[in-house]
């Protein structure tokens, strides 16, 4: 774990509304990325700065145990341009602890990182969390994963 300071910025991509709640979470992503894929919605997103894919946690209703939103998508210069069917939004910068998780993206290697997030004692804000999905993920059976948590 890794203490750090997060510059705002803006992404844009699809997002779906979900919950922890009864594991809805694990098929409302799985649908996400599926559409992320299968759309090329990654080649069709307008100012990218480069292709990290970023997996964004926000709008909690209150915690992890209450509905979110889930944004898949990229950092974009600016969000002039968001095309029909995606969504754009600014993250706002502050404090945030990193995890890294590495292994087999198939296995829950994510899933399994976020267990251990929900049972630790982090003063969390729920503001926007999100995942990394850089040049170190390009192999999905030897994956590596940042998770940031955004911290008071």
């Amino acid at each position: 774990m890794e203490k750090l300071t997060i510059e705002s910025f803006k992404v844009i991509g699809i997002s779906v509304r979900t919950t922890n709640k009864n594991n809805q979470v694990a098929k409302d992503i799985g649908d996400l990325w599926g559409r992320f894929i299968n759309d090329k919605v990654l080649e069709a997103i307008p100012n990218k700065i480069d292709n990290t894919i970023y997996s964004i946690y926000t709008d909690y209703e209150s915690d992890h145990t209450k509905p979110y939103t889930t944004i898949l998508g990229c950092k974009v210069k600016n969000l002039d341009t968001i095309p029909v069917g995606m969504v754009g939004k600014s993250i706002k910068g502050g404090n945030y602890v990193k995890f890294s998780t590495k292994g087999d993206l198939m296995k829950d290697l994510v899933i399994n990182k976020w267990f251990e997030i929900w049972e630790m004692d982090l003063n969390r804000l729920f503001t926007a969390d999100f995942e990394v999905f850089g040049e170190k993920a390009q192999n999905p059976a030897d994956a590596e994963i940042d998770i940031l948590i955004a911290i008071k």
